[in-house]
């Protein structure tokens, strides 16, 4: 579609980029089956705000659909999407952790969607969500670091933080500024450290793993990765960002 009269839509790619203005720099991503409110269309372009997250940002046209009520989205790290029921057929897609699907039917291991055929195993029923954000982070361990990314193909350090969450039932903002300001409780200095807590600098956020290990988009190791919770903050204060500026304890999945 090159102009569309949509109040509400869903993206209709599997990833998209969402700028700062038309033909500027990324800011976000978005995924397959997002919802969105369209603001403004311009000469091809959509200033849209997500409805998961409430960010705003620009993509063209053609990234738009229709919206519609998904009824699984996909719960592994990534899938792909087949022509047919079949794992030989042609791949029409790759589909990332959190994007929404709706399902038709069901033939043998497969969901019929209106991207195509999914394994079944890959989605999970929309009000059906995982019970530990560390697990979902862990799962990206290797995954390229990508400034505003969203997806196993490429994530930051805040990116990582929702994909987590958000696969969890945890509401959570897209980038690190707000998720200190908003998500889960702020403890005073000193607390001692849990597995799922967060830790935040001026710019970056991570995650722990354990008390004694941080899981993180990081652009040192340039992917998510592990980290001793000593040596980073140590590395991070001599790389000039500075000390810790936040520990936070997330809620309790939903």
């Amino acid at each position: 579609m090159t102009e569309i009269s949509l109040k509400h839509a869903r993206i209709a790619l599997p990833l998209v980029d969402l700028l700062r203005q038309p033909e500027g720099r990324r800011d976000r991503q978005l995924l397959c089956g997002d919802p969105v409110e369209v603001l403004e269309e311009t000469k091809g372009w959509s200033h849209i705000r997500a409805a998961k997250d409430g960010y705003q940002g620009y993509l063209p046209n053609t990234a738009l659909a229709e919206a519609q009520a998904s009824s699984h989205w996909v719960s592994a790290p990534s899938s792909h999407a087949y022509t047919e029921a079949d794992f030989k057929s042609p791949e029409r897609s790759a589909l990332c952790l959190g994007s929404q699907v709706l399902v038709s039917k069901i033939e043998g291991r497969f969901a019929a969607t209106d991207q195509g055929y999914i394994p079944k195993a890959h989605l999970s029923p929309m009000d059906q969500r995982l019970s530990d954000p560390v697990a979902v982070a862990t799962s990206f361990l290797g995954t390229p670091y990508l400034w505003g990314g969203n997806s196993r193909f490429g994530i930051d350090c805040s990116g990582l933080v929702q994909v987590a969450c958000l696969a969890c039932g945890i509401a959570c903002p897209g980038d690190s500024g707000p998720q200190e300001s908003e998500l889960g409780t702020l403890l005073p200095p000193g607390s001692a450290y849990q597995r799922g807590d967060l830790l935040f600098w001026k710019g970056h956020v991570a995650l722990l793993q354990d008390p004694d290990t941080l899981l993180h988009a990081n652009a040192d190791a340039m992917a998510v990765a592990l980290e001793p919770v000593t040596a980073a903050i140590a590395r991070i204060a001599d790389q000039g960002d500075g000390p810790v500026t936040a520990h936070r304890r997330l809620p309790s999945p939903k």
